[in-house]
């Protein structure tokens, strides 16, 4: 009995050790209940404010937490600004430069929890819980969802990342599940994740080369095919949307400000923005998927909450000199 407890101990005392050294941390549901209870309403204010004076922001902010879990895993490193030491940071990579949204109100929700709970939360965290905030609000509060937290700050970002993490505009439909598949999600994840595009914008630029032309595309609608041409052609001579990286369009022409499964039904009819989106119809497994997510009311909501949650634990940063909680979400801490 002796030898058991003595065990024991050595056990108890090897598992608090190797806490101390910087294990994983373990994600949980109301992780800052107790040192900054405020946390996740103070977020969701700031996400609220930015969402109501503009819904593309919202739609950024979903966008802003797949862009940063898929490169260097969820935290934060996509938040950095270029400095001396560091010029070319993930913001500045192909697949986000001119092209993320959503800074600002990382930045006032960072500033109002700082001013609760110093040192507190984290920018990764922020990250997650303003994605959810974002969904919620988007969706007509459909997608309904506790984010678990205690992510770490990531003080590594290079633009040299970006490419190979994130999928591709053109990506084919087993270039898409490869890629999801090496951040340790499935081709479901991917295809509920993929409902994100029924919101925000897309840059002409992205898709115009390859889908506005109809004789060199065939997974798409012909008379899509011509408005896109029209629409981007309007936004070029300044009477539509444009943005820094030239003119945009909506991603869903039904509901551009909605978070709905609207997009499936777009699939169906294949008048959807990217090849990549177009992919979700090449084989008859994920066409099936795309069928459910379209018919079945409420279905597609569920399961983009589980996706979410599951995305935003990919690659949680270890306790040590690599990981942090910073001050300020756009440098790191010196």
């Amino acid at each position: 009995m002796a030898a058991s407890s003595e065990l024991a101990i050595l056990v108890a005392c090897a598992l608090l050790l190797a806490a101390a050294c910087g294990g994983a941390p373990e994600l949980e549901v109301g992780y800052y209940e107790e040192t900054c209870p405020e946390a996740e309403a103070i977020v969701r204010a700031a996400v609220s404010e930015a969402v109501a004076v503009d819904a593309g922001v919202g739609a950024g902010l979903i966008r802003l937490l797949f862009h940063d879990c898929f490169v260097q895993g969820c935290d934060a490193s996509v938040l950095l600004d270029p400095t001396a030491l560091n010029p070319r940071p993930e913001k500045l990579g192909p697949p986000n430069i001119h092209s993320l949204r959503g800074y600002e109100a990382i930045d006032a929700a960072k500033a109002a929890v700082e001013e609760a709970c110093p040192g507190t939360v984290s920018c990764a965290d922020i990250v997650a819980f303003a994605a959810r905030d974002a969904s919620y609000l988007l969706s007509g509060y459909r997608v309904d969802f506790k984010m678990p937290a205690g992510r770490l700050d990531g003080r590594r970002s290079n633009a040299s990342d970006t490419v190979p993490s994130l999928p591709p505009a053109s990506a084919s439909f087993t270039e898409l599940v490869d890629n999801f598949a090496n951040k340790g999600l499935d081709a479901e994840d991917m295809v509920v994740l993929s409902g994100a595009h029924s919101v925000g914008h897309a840059s002409c630029s992205t898709f115009a080369a390859d889908r506005t032309d109809v004789d060199a595309d065939a997974d798409i609608d012909p008379s899509f095919a011509r408005s896109l041409r029209r629409r981007c052609a309007r936004a070029e001579n300044g009477t539509d949307g444009k943005e820094q990286d030239g003119p945009t369009v909506s991603q869903d022409a039904v509901t551009p400000t909605e978070l709905d499964s609207q997009y499936y039904r777009n699939v169906l009819k294949r008048r959807v923005l990217l090849a990549s989106d177009a992919a979700l119809l090449e084989t008859p497994e994920a066409a099936r998927m795309v069928r459910d997510s379209a018919s079945v009311g409420g279905r597609w909501e569920k399961k983009f909450a589980k996706a979410m949650v599951k995305m935003a634990g990919i690659g949680v940063k270890k306790a040590g000199r690599h990981a942090e909680i910073r001050a300020n979400c756009r440098v790191v801490n010196y």
